[in-house]
Formats: structure tokens, sequence, C-alpha cells
């Protein structure tokens, strides 16, 4: 029987502007399975990223409870939350954020540098991560001389090259068109499929409901079907 990964209950965000406050999320309950690919799904302004930035520890929320892995998230303190994110979990977003002046290897070999990795041993691990997402002819070369394609498969090496428990994507197909959108999904499917990996995915992609175990719907910041 698979365990739950990530439980969320009563999770509200609010932002404040001077006197006035939007609530963004207004009370969300949601439950992610060990080894679950996880749609986050919802009309613009709906909380998606919003909610994406509480489960993964990038934000904190104005109140309600987040457990990941058995680890309860609210008693963390900052140093801990950070550890617990560069062990833990992985990131891809939209944007690639990629270090300009690094190469394909050296970018996915920094963070786990940081780690505590040393530099041939980060490498050896940098260069396995990419030629797992088809990128091992392109070790050496800038973010400037690869594909927007090509710059998010260096992201997910990066993101999975320390083997996290749970992998969370921004829009990760957002800026790319339908090609390299598929090579990061199909990617994506083999992660989940042949390694485990849990996967929260925020889209507006509506054909990805067909490839995801289940689809977290959100509307004016509450779980409508889950």
């Amino acid at each position: 029987m698979k365990k739950e990964i990530i439980k969320v209950r009563n999770l509200v965000k609010e932002f404040k502007d001077g006197e006035k406050i939007t609530k963004v999320l207004k009370g969300v309950n949601l439950d992610i399975f060990e080894g679950e690919f996880v749609a986050i799904m919802g009309r613009s302004g709906a909380g998606k990223s919003t909610c994406m930035y509480q489960l993964s520890l990038l934000d904190e929320p104005s109140s309600g409870e987040i457990i990941i892995d058995n680890a309860n998230t609210h008693n963390m303190k900052e140093g801990q939350r950070s550890e617990f994110r560069l062990k833990v979990l992985g990131y891809v977003f939209q944007d690639y954020s990629l270090i300009p002046e690094l190469s394909a290897l050296e970018n996915v070999s920094l963070p786990l540098m940081q780690m505590g990795h040393k530099y041939k041993d980060a490498s050896k691990v940098a260069e396995k991560s990419l030629d797992q997402v088809g990128l091992g002819h392109r070790l050496g070369n800038l973010p400037s001389e690869l594909s927007g394609g090509e710059q998010q498969r260096v992201a997910i090496a990066r993101a999975i090259a320390h083997k996290p428990k749970i992998l969370f994507a921004d829009e990760p197909t957002a800026n790319l068109d339908i090609e390299n959108s598929d090579k990061v999904i199909n990617i994506f499917k083999k992660l989940n499929k042949e390694e485990g990996l849990t996967i929260v995915m925020v889209t507006h992609e509506e054909e990805y409901k067909d490839i995801v175990d289940k689809v977290i719907s959100l509307s004016d910041g509450l779980v409508v079907n889950d």
C-alpha cells in the first residue's frame, strides 16, 4: 500500500498590500501518494502556482498544515527548510533558471557541490543525469548555445541529480513548442514509471490530464475535485 508523501490540511495563503488583504488559497486540503504523477490545474488566478510554492517550501503559508515525507514543515526553522529542500525536493520552472556563465555540466554539478560532493564526484553524477535526459553530448555547452527545450532538459537533469523524493514542476512546458514539450513530458513519465519519482506539476495544458495519475483542480483558491 502506497503511503502519503504530501498531506495538506486547511492551507491558507494571504498577501498583504497595505490595508488590503488578498486571500489566494482559502483552505486547501489534499493528499498525494508516493509514486504518483499529479497535475495541479485550474484557470488563471485559481491559485495553482501559489499552491505549489507552499507545497514545495518555496514560500510559507499564512496558516494550515503541510506534512511532507512524515515531516511537519510548520515546525521547521528556515535552516531546516533549506536543507530539506536541497536534499528531498527537486524543482523545474518554466524559465529554466540556469546560470548563463556555466556549462550544462557545471549547472548540474553546482547544487551537488553545495550538498558537499567533491567536484569530480559531482561531475560524474551530473554527466549521468544529463545523459538520462538525452544531453550526454552537450555537457560543455553554455545555456546560450542550447535551444529552449535543451535548456529545460538541463534544468530537469539538475533537479533529479541528487535523487529527490518529490519533483515539483511549475508550467515546465509553457515556453516550449510541441516537440520539446513532448520530450519534457516523456522524461517525466519515464522518471515516474521507471524510478517511482513522485511528480507534482502545475499546468494549464488540458491534454496532460490523460497522462497523469491524478488531477487536482483548483478554483478560486479551493480544491474543487481531487
